[in-house]
């Protein structure tokens, strides 16, 4: 009995040994670029060290966090869902290297530093699975393969490769020095967005289509059509060199149905376009983190003020809180879409489940700058104990049922920087709005815009 305790103990001290040699390789390899989070929570910051450090913190999940072989955003940072550890997103991961340039400029990292990486994630997508040059909206993150999003859904997602590339055009206008590394940037990512058929993804018809599969084909059979996240599909449809789509095909298709225009008053603030109340705040931000809104008009709407309204009237509703639920007042307001005390939601004020998610505030500071001070301010000085974390803010939380998340997203996060960079000092924007395609599909759809007049 004694030589096999002993037997064992000798095995469990090999196994322990082999685990602590294992977690020292590991944090060697992440001690070079690591960025350190800074937990504790401290009082009195000005309002630009609190926006540095917000932005710092929360770029670890794009940083740190990071698929360690494809450099790619995680979906989200907890295993919920059957998610696995291997899942990356692909419109995430646009969100991510918009934040990796802010990350660069801000200098939380070197300028080599943000290159490298958006090499890394750029080499990778090039051998990456697509579907008539189009991405899926998850891939592994180790092989490039696609992983199935829904039991339909394993294949291209026009949707998300829009994110994407709203991030890589933006990246091929910051990294033009002239060396290999960010001479492979801007080449790989020309010919990706070269190889995008978007065009074909209209079936012939005026409208385009969300998804196909080549188990499925266009079994999905989703039109995207009416105002939602979706106006850079389109932008970005009609900007490719080789496979544009044309006017008819926005006009008919995304700016054609009943969920487009509104016009109605809410809480005293018209509301141009989209659902009663104006939908999930993630309407103003996904297309918004590259396209200027600022004196952005078709025609039809001033965007920066479609913004501004949904952003006004998301917060009026808090603040009125017909449901009377804890924790909503001036200072602690955004419905958006996210985890919940009972699962993953798209809230808004149609939609309340008493849940507050701080994107949905912190990414409207370009339209509501005061308000979203306050509500950061809040969230970091009076609920920072609660949810403030390595990875910036938890991705939401409810004081009505004592709950808050343990998750992080890629969608919720990547806004936050990229939006309060776009408030600070218009970078992503300048960027984006400078790609001669972009400002060819803006022109080609009949936008105005300082941005395309300078």
């Amino acid at each position: 009995m004694l030589k096999s305790n002993h037997k064992h103990l000798l095995m469990f001290s090999l196994l322990l040994l082999f685990v602590c040699a294992g977690s020292t390789t590991s944090a060697q390899k992440k001690s070079a670029n690591y960025i350190k989070p800074d937990l504790k929570i401290k009082k009195g910051l000005s309002d630009d060290q609190l926006l540095d450090l917000v932005q710092k913190q929360t770029f670890r999940y794009f940083w740190d966090f990071a698929h360690p072989v494809s450099g790619m955003a995680r979906e989200r940072s907890n295993r919920s869902f059957d998610y696995g550890e291997e899942v990356v997103t692909t419109g995430g991961t646009g969100f991510g290297v918009m934040a990796t340039i802010v990350a660069a400029e801000r200098k939380f990292i070197t300028r080599e530093q943000a290159a490298a990486h958006t090499k890394k994630i750029v080499d990778f997508l090039w051998k990456a699975d697509t579907f008539h040059g189009a991405f899926p909206h998850w891939l592994n993150g180790e092989t490039g393969k696609v992983i199935r999003f829904s039991q339909k859904d394993d294949g291209a997602d026009i949707v998300e490769t829009s994110l994407l590339f709203e991030g890589l055009l933006t990246a091929k206008q910051y990294y033009t020095a002239d060396n290999a590394v960010e001479r492979d940037i801007r080449n790989k990512i020309s010919w990706m967005w070269d190889g995008i058929e978007w065009d074909w993804f209209t079936q012939n018809q005026d409208v385009l289509y969300w998804h196909w599969s080549p188990n499925n084909g266009w079994s999905m059979n989703h039109q995207i059509k009416g105002w939602n996240e979706c106006l850079m599909t389109y932008v970005l449809a009609a900007s490719s060199p080789k496979h544009g789509i044309s006017r008819r095909v926005y006009e008919n298709g995304f700016a054609n149905n009943n969920t487009y225009f509104n016009g109605k008053k809410y809480f005293d603030i018209t509301l141009p376009l989209g659902f009663d109340y104006g939908g999930p705040l993630f309407f103003a931000h996904y297309s918004f983190l590259g396209l200027d809104p600022r004196g952005l008009n078709d025609g039809r709407t001033d965007y920066f003020e479609q913004n501004k309204a949904h952003t006004l009237i998301n917060r009026a509703y808090c603040i009125e809180n017909p449901k009377g639920y804890k924790g909503y007042n001036a200072n602690s307001w955004g419905l958006t879409a996210s985890d919940s005390w009972q699962g993953y939601a798209a809230h808004s004020p149609t939609e309340d489940q008493g849940v507050i998610t701080p994107t949905a505030a912190l990414s409207s500071f370009p339209y509501t700058p005061e308000y979203s001070m306050q509500a950061l301010r809040h969230f970091y000085e009076n609920k920072g104990d609660q949810i403030w974390t390595e990875y910036g803010f938890a991705d939401a939380f409810s004081e009505q049922h004592n709950w808050v998340a343990k998750s992080h997203l890629a969608i919720d996060q990547g806004p936050i920087i990229v939006m309060i960079e776009n408030y600070r000092s218009g970078l992503l924007w300048k960027l984006f709005m400078s790609n001669p395609d972009v400002k060819t599909g803006l022109t080609k759809l009949g936008f105005k815009s300082p941005a395309l007049n300078p």
